[in-house]
């Protein structure tokens, strides 16, 4: 059998060669997901899977036990940052696998590059493994800036994918690093951010609504991407406090101050999250909720990516259940579910609630109730306090429900 890393990096190489993307590539044999894992090294390929990309390539098999040609990091680098789409930066990871002895520096460049390509894709291990090695370079310079910034993108990677007490204990080493080191504006807010959204997970709200209102005075009187994002924390913390009137507020300032000639991906994510927040309230606000996705699906033409692409369809699938379009809410799910989840932990649960809901309306009745508890379960062990009780909240509703219909069918 080929081995790995070579051959994920040899692969790659001939990809790229043909001006191939993944998705031409995979074709309908493998999803692009599982061919970008076979490219990073992360998993090993299988006799139908070589037999299909020699065939997709146009080459002999031994052509995968051809080194790559790599090249220089300083070269794929600037390759890779001056490059309009992913190509460069699938080369770029090909070429730092490969090499050893460059300048920690130019490899804290590449890896800090090449961490925003598996953001993007949302592959949340690729991505976690690449802050992780930025964390060590980062140690290894002992630059207080680099260090800050790797920890808090490795405590956001984290928190998205559930992982809180790890999150948190980064997040504190970066704001602690960044107040010794009186670092500026840009790398302080960024910890604090991070440090926000990773205590509200933790379900440290006070702690969160703390560092939050500290955040917001610092960017006072700025209008630029740092300020949106305080304000859209303080928004995820003044709701999380069940304060929705202040939380919608924060939203909406933050959507009327930042143009979208400033960042249109930001933009578009702030019109995602009020789109949440308001299916959230009690009641839904769904026609404020259409309005938002209607303005966030127009930019995605333009900027979308898988996660956002996915963001997107989960919250039309929210949609379509809270106006009671279940045949639609469920025709939504099945179409998320065909394809591997990028979502952050907290949605990815938030899908899996709806499910269960939908599983009772179905006559799911105990299917349903047993994936709420279990979801609940988790929830707790994975110390995720607010979202824990929001779930337990929604069992007992649903519950209810079910005693509630039992009892009108038994009394007809």
């Amino acid at each position: 059998m080929l081995e790995q890393p070579a051959f994920g990096r040899r692969l790659k190489e001939l990809r790229v060669e043909r001006s191939l993307s993944q998705a031409a590539l995979a074709g309908k044999e493998i999803s692009t997901g599982y061919l970008s894992r076979l490219e990073s090294g992360a998993r090993q390929p299988t006799e139908r899977v070589v037999n299909h990309l020699v065939r997709i390539l146009g080459v002999e098999r031994s052509a995968f036990d051809t080194p790559p040609s790599g090249g220089s990091l300083a070269q794929a680098l600037s390759l890779a940052t001056s490059a309009e789409g992913d190509q460069g930066s699938e080369n770029l990871i090909a070429v730092l696998a490969q090499v050893r002895e460059e300048s920690p520096f130019l490899r804290w460049q590449a890896l800090w590059h090449i961490s925003r390509y598996w953001q993007r894709r949302g592959e949340r291990a690729e991505e976690q493994a690449c802050l992780e090695d930025m964390v060590r370079v980062a140690d290894e310079l002992s630059l207080p800036e680099l260090q800050c910034r790797a920890r808090f993108q490795l405590a956001r990677s984290l928190r998205s994918t559930g992982e809180v007490s790890r999150a948190l204990d980064l997040a504190l080493n970066a704001y602690q690093l960044a107040k010794d080191a009186a670092l500026d504006l840009p790398d302080t807010g960024g910890a604090l951010l991070t440090l926000v959204s990773v205590e509200a997970e933790a379900g440290r709200l006070p702690d969160a609504r703390a560092h939050v209102d500290e955040l917001v005075d610092l960017v006072a009187g700025r209008s630029d991407t740092l300020a949106a994002e305080a304000l859209w924390s303080a928004a995820t913390v003044r709701f999380r406090q069940g304060d929705h009137e202040g939380a919608r507020i924060c939203l909406e300032r933050a959507m009327k101050e930042l143009d979208s000639s400033v960042d249109l991906t930001l933009w578009t994510r702030l019109r995602l999250a009020a789109a949440s927040l308001y299916l959230q309230s009690t009641p839904p606000q769904t026609e404020r909720g259409r309005e938002c996705l209607q303005e966030a699906a127009s930019a995605l033409t333009l900027i979308g990516t898988p996660v956002l692409d996915q963001e997107l369809l989960t919250l039309q699938t929210q949609l379509a259940f809270h106006e009671g379009r279940y045949a639609d809410a469920r025709r939504l799910y099945d179409e998320l579910n065909r394809d591997e989840l990028r979502l952050t932990y907290r949605d990815q649960v938030r899908l899996h609630i709806l499910d269960s809901r939908l599983m009772i309306l179905e006559g799911r009745e105990q299917e349903g109730i047993r994936l709420l508890k279990d979801l609940g379960e988790q929830a707790q062990q994975q110390s995720n306090i607010d979202l824990a009780a929001e779930i337990w909240r929604i069992l007992a509703e649903c519950l209810e429900d079910v005693g509630r219909r039992r009892t009108a069918a038994e009394g007809a």
